[in-house]
């Protein structure tokens, strides 16, 4: 722990750090998965409130998510959030509905992954889906029941084709989301690891890998959006839990881990919340706040 930060009492609120002195934030980005949404995958109920009362301040709040911009907006429909969103692991960024950067992915790699999919797809050597997520929709060739509830959890707008490389060919691709049923790592290091060197890979769970441009991450969207709101790290919160978020922390003076954080994401941030299922966002920013 350093001079600029003191534990908050551990009997009230276990697992949480706090700057030393009043900050002025104007700007607070949260991971979902594993850090926004509950144990269940749910925004908790004392989350809408939260938002109104930082409408209220002029404070905006950002989720930064792999999931994808449509998924967001229909989460957060209706509410105070305003159509702001870092979507897709930092490849598309909106703020009010308007979309402030985009970063694609070249077509050859779009290419040569659909190629590998479905190659060791149809030898068995792994169970895996593929997502091409573009602009206007994100698109799957497989069907069954279990990938594509698992699949339309985090692409609410998904449709399904004959043809991936058709469907890639006519959007802007802004990133190749793999599922593996077992461990996506194994599949990266195993078929495709030169791309770690030549795009963004970034595993976003145990069974999920994102392949991007490889300037696009979580923490390029979010400078993208200080730099057209005019709002500076010193006075931007970042939450996250796991590896796709470390860049996020790059970009905020005040970055937190959750308490079930993964360990190489604990190192990056400056402070720690609570976990996901103890509703550590919230818990930190009504410090913050002193509500």
């Amino acid at each position: 722990m350093t001079g600029q930060e003191r534990r908050a009492d551990v009997n009230d609120t276990p697992m949480m750090t706090l700057p030393d002195g009043p900050i002025d934030i104007r700007l607070i980005a949260s991971d979902m998965d594993g850090t926004l949404l509950d144990g269940n995958s749910n925004l908790p109920d004392e989350f809408w409130p939260l938002m109104h009362e930082l409408a209220v301040r002029d404070i905006a709040f950002v989720p930064a998510s792999g999931r994808q911009l449509a998924t967001l907006d229909t989460m957060f429909s209706g509410t105070d959030a305003g159509h702001s969103y870092i979507a897709e692991n930092g490849s598309i960024v909106t703020f009010h509905g308007q979309v402030v950067s985009t970063t694609c992915i070249d077509m050859p790699t779009v290419n040569e992954m659909i190629d590998v999919t479905r190659r060791v797809s149809s030898d068995g050597s792994y169970n895996l889906g593929l997502v091409v997520c573009g602009q206007n929709s994100a698109y799957v060739e497989r069907t069954d029941a279990e990938f594509y509830a698992e699949a339309h959890k985090y692409y609410a707008q998904l449709e399904v084709v004959d043809d991936l490389k058709q469907a890639a060919a006519h959007d802007n691709v802004l990133k190749l989301a793999t599922y593996d049923f077992t461990d996506i790592s194994a599949f990266v290091d195993d078929q495709v690891p030169h791309l770690r060197q030549s795009h963004q890979v970034a595993e976003s769970s145990r069974h999920w890998v994102d392949m991007m441009n490889p300037v696009a991450n979580k923490g390029r969207g979010l400078t993208a959006l200080q730099e057209s709101l005019g709002i500076g790290p010193e006075h931007t919160v970042v939450f996250g839990d796991f590896l796709n978020d470390l860049e996020l922390f790059d970009h905020a003076d005040y970055s937190y881990a959750m308490a079930n954080a993964h360990p190489d994401v604990t190192a990056r941030a400056r402070y720690r919340a609570p976990s996901n299922i103890d509703h550590g966002v919230m818990t930190v920013v009504r410090a913050l706040l002193a509500l």
